[in-house]
C-alpha cells in the first residue's frame, strides 16, 4: 500500500443520512492497496471510494454499522426467491468483469442519483469515485435484451467481496435490481470460495439503508469492542 495522505479527522458537517446530526470521518488516501490489505481495512470498518478511504468518527453517534454476510451460511428468504424468479422471467443477464466505463453507465448513475436522491451529478467526481481504482476491483452489469439497466462497483479482498455502490435505471425499479445485485454477488462470492460479502454501512434510522437487514444471517461490527457480532435471526418472509 502506498499512503498518499496519512489518516486524519475531517471537520464536522451536517449528516447526509440522519437529519439534525453532525457527521465526521476518519480518512486517508492510498493507492496500490493489496487484496490482503483491503481485507484488513474492511474488517475494521473502513470503506472507500476511489483512493479515498474513510470510516465514521461522529461525536456521540455510532448509527453507521458495518454489515457483512457469511456467504456459506446465507439463506434466501421468500421475498428474495421472488426477486430471483422475477429476474429470470424478465430475462436479466448478469456479467461480471473489470471496471469498464461507458456513457451508458454514467447515464444510469445520473438517472439514479436524480430520481432516488434528488441529487445532481458531476462526471469528474463520478470518475474519481469509481474509476480511479486503488485496490483489486470489479464491475457487475445487468442487461435486459442487451440493454444495460444496472451497474455494480465491487472491491475484491483476499477472502471477501465488498459492494461499493450499485445504480440502476429507475424505469426498472419494479424488478428490485438492488436486491438482485446483492443476491447474485453473494452467490458469486460463495462459488469463488470467499468467506464474506460486505454490504457497507447499515443505518437503522434511515429507510434507504435499513434494507441491508434482509440479508441474513449476517454480522455487525461493534465499534466499541472492535468485534463482529453474528445475527442468526433469519427472516423467511
Amino acid at each position: 500500500m502506498i499512503v498518499l495522505k496519512e489518516p486524519f479527522l475531517g471537520v464536522s458537517h451536517p449528516c447526509p443520512y440522519l437529519a439534525g446530526r453532525q457527521a465526521r470521518y476518519e480518512s486517508f488516501f492510498a493507492v496500490e492497496v493489496s487484496d490482503t490489505e483491503l481485507e484488513n481495512l474492511l474488517e475494521t470498518g473502513w470503506r472507500k471510494f476511489g483512493i479515498y478511504f474513510f470510516r465514521p468518527a461522529c461525536p456521540g453517534c455510532r448509527s453507521c454499522v458495518p454489515l457483512r454476510v457469511s456467504v456459506a451460511d446465507f439463506m434466501l428468504s421468500k421475498s428474495q426467491r421472488r426477486v430471483l424468479r422475477r429476474a429470470s422471467a424478465a430475462g436479466i443477464d448478469m456479467r461480471l468483469g473489470p471496471l469498464r466505463y461507458t456513457d451508458r453507465v454514467f447515464q444510469i448513475y445520473t438517472d439514479h442519483s436524480r430520481m432516488r436522491f434528488a441529487q445532481e451529478t458531476d462526471k469528474n467526481d463520478f470518475m474519481e469515485s469509481f474509476y480511479a481504482p486503488s485496490c483489486p476491483s470489479a464491475q457487475s452489469e445487468y442487461y435486459i435484451d442487451d440493454r444495460l439497466v444496472g451497474v455494480g462497483f465491487l472491491d475484491c479482498g483476499s477472502s471477501s467481496l465488498s459492494s461499493v455502490y450499485f445504480v440502476y435505471d429507475t424505469h426498472y425499479s419494479h424488478l428490485r435490481l438492488g436486491t438482485l445485485s446483492a443476491l447474485n454477488e453473494i452467490a458469486f462470492a460463495r462459488e469463488s470460495g470467499l468467506k464474506y460479502y460486505y454490504l457497507g454501512y447499515r443505518i437503522g434510522e434511515n429507510p434507504r439503508m435499513a434494507y441491508k437487514e434482509q440479508f441474513r444471517p449476517h454480522e455487525r461490527f461493534d465499534w466499541t469492542d472492535q468485534k463482529w457480532i453474528r445475527n442468526d435471526n433469519v427472516k423467511i418472509t
